[in-house]
């Protein structure tokens, strides 16, 4: 009796190895996915690589589909559960104006302090014919330079710590909002759109750092507070969050408003403004009707700036 042993060829223990990596990738990715449903800092680091994971899986795949086609099938529960957590942050729709409406074009940006841009983008910005603009993280000097560029086309105004807006518009009932700190880092005002009153929001989150972020918390969940109180019909919250789209810690905020996404076919990703990697500068509206929803880079500042058109 002859014992004949099958000894796999290179190519075959080649192509095993290759499986095995590319599957114990998709499991990492897997684990990474799901964090986004952990509250916390780990969530809040889930929430800001979850569109390169969309990316990281799409390689994978490829690879998989040339190196190890069994891997594939393996690879299909990260990119579910992919998916599923990046619904939420997808592209939407343009709506189309409702007859004789007046759209009310907001928009907003995070100018970097101590950045000396804040001039550049307010003018930008007041070129793009916007009827309300909001601006954050801005200095004593920042602050009184886009004074100086709005003032004449943008003669209603209100500033609080580091944010303020200007409106084409009149503005009533302007007040600071702590949001839970000791400081104000967002205001409310009142502006008397010609379709009718919309309040407008603009916030400021404090920072997030490794293990540091209970203050950006405590200021999404007293915004989140704020709305829910709030009797206004029609209101629009624009700011920097320091939050990614899917960031837990934006549930509450998502909870009461309309996330309002981008309208150009991206996601809208604003930060860092030389290679946008995670959208933290967000819309949030009730009451209202998104027509179009976009970023444009102006000035000096390491954020793209939001561009939102809406209508009672």
């Amino acid at each position: 009796m002859i014992d004949v042993t099958t000894t796999p060829t290179p190519r075959r223990r080649s192509s095993a190895r290759a499986g095995r990596v590319i599957a114990g990738v998709g499991v990492v990715i897997l684990v990474l996915v799901v964090c986004i449903w952990v509250p916390g800092i780990v969530g809040t680091a889930a929430a800001a690589v979850l569109p390169w994971c969309g990316l990281a899986l799409a390689v994978l795949v490829a690879l998989a589909l040339v190196l190890a086609r069994r891997v594939t099938l393996v690879l299909l529960a990260p990119i579910l559960v992919w998916a599923l957590a990046m619904l939420p942050s997808a592209p939407g729709l343009a709506a189309g104006a409702p007859a004789q409406s007046t759209p009310l074009e907001i928009v907003s940006q995070n100018v970097r302090a101590h950045s000396g841009g804040a001039a550049a983008s307010a003018a930008e910005l007041a070129d793009m014919s916007a009827d309300v603009i909001a601006l954050t993280e801005l200095d004593g000097d920042s602050l009184e330079a886009a004074r100086e560029t709005l003032s004449a086309a943008y003669p209603h105004s209100y500033a609080i710590g580091t944010v303020a807006v200007w409106s084409r518009y009149p503005i009533a009932d302007a007040q600071a909002l702590t949001l839970g700190l000791d400081w104000k880092r967002a205001l409310r005002v009142v502006v008397n759109a010609p379709d009718g009153d919309v309040a407008v929001y603009v916030m400021h989150a404090a920072s997030v750092r490794p293990g540091v972020q209970q203050e950006r918390d405590t200021m999404l969940s007293g915004i989140a507070d704020a709305v829910a109180a709030d009797p206004a019909e029609s209101i629009v919250v624009v700011g920097d969050f320091n939050a990614a789209s899917a960031d837990p810690a934006l549930s509450a905020v998502r909870s009461r408003l309309d996330w309002v996404r981008p309208t150009d076919g991206t996601l809208g990703l604003t930060w860092p403004a030389a290679l946008p990697l995670a959208r933290i500068d967000h819309v949030f509206v009730r009451g209202l009707t998104v027509l179009e929803s976009s970023t444009a880079r102006v000035g000096k500042s390491d954020h793209l700036a939001t561009v939102t058109t809406l209508v009672r």
